[in-house]
């Protein structure tokens, strides 16, 4: 037996190293092939989730002269026997070492999993950062939505992606060809494609506080602001007729069909209702055939329609009872992420309880009316308790709500209305079904201000304050009925530390690997005094970046463009402080600028 073989079962669970699996690609090695690894910085159950790598690896394995293979972070029990053995990290399809890769592209979808990245570098023998990296080394790429502030990783990644990847990715590789596979040259050359950031062509300076003082470009002819990259019609958009079926359970297995793209709701928490702006929906014609190809080709028993807002899809009633009717006999049934709190969802239920009840979770934000309309959620006490009565009328007896604490103009008041709700739903219960086996979970997160969002110049709420909450919901919601699910605020602190941080954490980066951190989002490996220890070794507060900031500082992330416009932000941000709504704009344009700029009329 080969030595990575040996140690491929000789690890906790083989099969997030083995590859071959159903629809996997396999391709005969040449020296004219480009070589590119679609890298997730975590492990397989969690990565092979992610419906991003499964287009890219699919887009990318379609042409001819690309080869795409896959590799997620090791779990430690592989990265004992990688290190003791002399063993690099290696791709699943060919069990190459990724050294021998032309690019490694990482998708950045969590501020935790940044650890995990420089780990997988240094597993491979490659330098953390960029301008140790030789000529004949990969280029290191990266997307997703913490892309959307790059600084923290800015001198270990050659290139980013801002937005949305199919097209510019093919468009890179194919710059990559007529370059001459020069990597100098290559990265001169990708940093003037239309959202492509490469950081080692700009500078920073800071003032004598810590604060930016300027960010510019090096060289001439790039720009001084990276705009996104998006997709104008989805129904011409890639997407894979098929998806590798894992041998193991992972986090979602089963088949995704993405409806749209987007968000118009406007909640002023989310980052991603901002930056995947505008809307674009697929007719329900090409959601069915990709439904019914995912279907023949993997042989999953259910389909999930996924969106940032699923429910909002324009024709989601007719789509639903089409796609029930078409898959019904097969048993396939089709289930929906978290739900509006509406006499719609209560209807869509309907229909999806024909095959099988899925699981109910509803995102009510916010405890308070109040708190509620500074965020902007647009949901009252009647759509949520309306909605309760409808559901346990059908049959449903679990049941999942989604909190946050620590939002901005949080007082213990709208902490203590989250127990009134959750009691007042008892009550509704009961009184709807005569039962008494409701299972009730609470699930409450730190909310952590984000780049591009009205609430990004806001502070990070005190670890004290976080700890008081989650210890009063603990207390009031020891109930049989009730399942009370909550967060570590230290690692949500750490979270909005590289969330709005700048290139000074780059370093921090590098000494925390160097010591043996990686897997932050895994509580059993997250050691909170370790990194205030390295924090203060080298000099650097963390409260700095948790901080309040005002309007007229340079953010780190200021050369990115989202598409919507500054002054929409500090208008939203301002609202808020008088917990004033602002409409869908499904409804009629709210001006946030997306429809203008270089992204030109798109909604």
């Amino acid at each position: 037996m080969k030595p990575l073989e040996e140690i491929i079962y000789l690890s906790e669970k083989p099969s997030r190293y083995m590859g071959g699996e159903f629809n996997q690609v396999l391709k005969p090695l040449s020296p004219e092939m480009i070589r590119f690894a679609f890298a997730f910085p975590d492990i397989y159950e969690v990565g092979m989730s992610h419906l991003g790598m499964h287009i890219l690896y699919n887009l990318l394995n379609d042409q001819e002269d690309i080869f795409c293979e896959r590799v997620f972070s090791p779990w430690v029990d592989l990265e004992k026997h990688l290190v003791e053995r002399g063993l690099d990290l290696f791709t699943l399809e060919t069990k190459s070492p990724l050294r021998d890769m032309d690019f490694i592209g990482f998708t950045l979808q969590y501020e935790l999993s940044y650890t995990n990245i420089l780990n997988m570098l240094k597993l491979s023998g490659i330098p953390y950062y960029a301008g140790d990296r030789g000529p004949g080394e990969p280029v290191i790429m990266a997307g997703g939505s913490c892309g959307y502030n790059p600084e923290p990783l800015a001198l270990i990644v050659d290139l980013f992606v801002i937005g949305e990847g199919e097209e510019v990715t093919l468009e890179l590789l194919e710059l990559y060809k007529e370059v001459g596979r020069d990597k100098e040259k290559f990265l001169l050359a990708a940093a003037r494609v239309p959202g492509v950031y490469v950081p080692g062509f700009y500078e920073v300076t800071y003032e004598e506080d810590g604060r930016i003082k300027d960010f510019h470009p090096t060289v001439e002819g790039i720009p001084g602001k990276i705009g996104k990259r998006i997709l104008k019609d989805m129904n011409e958009a890639y997407y894979p007729p098929r998806m590798i079926v894992p041998f193991m359970d992972v986090v979602h297995d089963r088949a995704v069909v993405e409806i749209f793209r987007g968000c118009t709701a406007g909640c002023r928490f989310c980052q991603a209702g901002m930056i995947y702006r505008p809307v674009r929906e697929k007719t329900p014609e090409v959601i069915a055939r990709e439904a019914r190809e995912l279907i023949a080709a993997t042989g999953y028993e259910e389909i999930s329609l996924t969106s940032l807002s699923t429910l909002d899809y324009s024709k989601i009633g007719p789509l639903i009872t089409d796609l029930m009717t078409e898959h019904e006999t097969n048993k396939v049934g089709i289930s929906l992420p978290s739900l509006r709190l509406d006499s719609y969802s209560v209807e869509v239920l309907k229909e999806v309880q024909k095959v099988r009840k899925t699981g109910l979770t509803f995102a009510v934000e916010a405890g308070s009316q109040r708190l509620r309309d500074v965020i902007n959620k647009g949901v009252t006490e009647e759509d949520l308790y309306t909605t309760m009565e409808s559901i346990f009328s059908l049959g449903w007896d679990r049941v999942k709500l989604y909190f946050m604490l620590g939002l901005p103009t949080e007082t213990m008041a709208d902490v203590e209305a989250i127990r009134t709700i959750a009691r007042r739903i008892e009550a509704l219960y009961k009184e709807a079904s005569g039962r008494k086996r409701l299972t009730l979970t609470i699930s409450t997160s730190v909310f952590v201000p984000k780049p591009h969002t009205p609430f990004q110049w806001e502070a990070f709420d005190t670890l004290e304050a976080l700890r008081k909450k989650e210890n009063y919901l603990k207390d009031a919601l020891r109930y049989k009925t009730f399942k009370y699910q909550y967060h570590d605020p230290r690692s949500s602190y750490l979270e909005g530390v590289f969330a709005r941080g700048d290139r000074r954490l780059n370093r921090i980066l590098v000494q925390a690997v160097e010591e043996g951190i990686r897997f932050d989002g895994w509580q059993e490996f997250f050691d909170f005094d370790h990194w205030m220890a390295i924090f203060e070794g080298q000099g650097i507060d963390p409260e700095f970046y948790t901080r309040k900031r005002d309007y007229e500082e340079i953010l780190p992330w200021d050369h990115i463009e989202s598409g919507v416009t500054k002054a929409y932000l500090i208008q939203e941000n301002e609202k808020s402080k008088r917990a004033e709504l602002t409409r869908d704009c499904r409804g009629g344009c709210t001006a946030c600028g997306v429809n203008q700029g270089h992204l030109g009329e798109v909604c």
